[in-house]
């Protein structure tokens, strides 16, 4: 096997590790990375708006308007507007979702920052290195991409 194929069958053996792991999540939960990962934040952050909720998962406000819209619809979450300030807008947890979230596995992010954050500082960087020129070489450094390990469709115009 030469190099280039070792690389490739990594790149794909992460790919499919990706996809593996959001199949057994919608399985077990019926939930996506991302809408567990917004159920996990309304749990840990309380009372809080859907910017916050945006900028502790890296996801626009849209989208994740757009997911609460869907787990809302699932009986997961409620909206109500502040009483302090009527321009924001808080979302709470259900007991379904409290319930759920209890039992969910966890998001596959959070066995790779375990594991990333236990190698040395200079075997951080190269990875990050490593990856980032990846992306530039497999012309995607344009593509908007959260920290949310996670299958999805990409596109450049409308990533999320």
């Amino acid at each position: 096997m030469d190099q280039i194929d070792a690389v490739l069958i990594a790149l794909r053996k992460v790919i499919r590790a990706t996809d593996l792991h959001s199949k057994y999540l919608a399985k077990n939960t019926g939930l996506t990375t991302a809408q567990l990962l917004i159920l996990q934040s309304i749990q840990n952050m309380g009372e809080v708006s859907i910017g916050e909720i945006s900028k502790k998962i890296s996801l626009s406000q849209a989208t994740v308007t757009s997911i609460l819209d869907r787990l809302a619809d699932k009986g997961l979450v409620y909206r109500e507007r502040s009483t302090k300030d009527k321009r924001k807008v808080h979302a709470y947890l259900t007991e379904d979702a409290v319930a759920l979230i209890k039992d969910a596995p966890a998001p596959l992010q959070e066995q790779f920052t375990k594991q990333f954050g236990a190698l040395n500082e200079w075997e951080q960087s190269m990875m990050i290195s490593s990856l980032q020129r990846i992306a530039q070489m497999m012309d995607a450094e344009d593509i908007d991409a959260s920290p949310v390990l996670d299958v999805g469709i990409l596109d450049r115009k409308n990533p999320n």
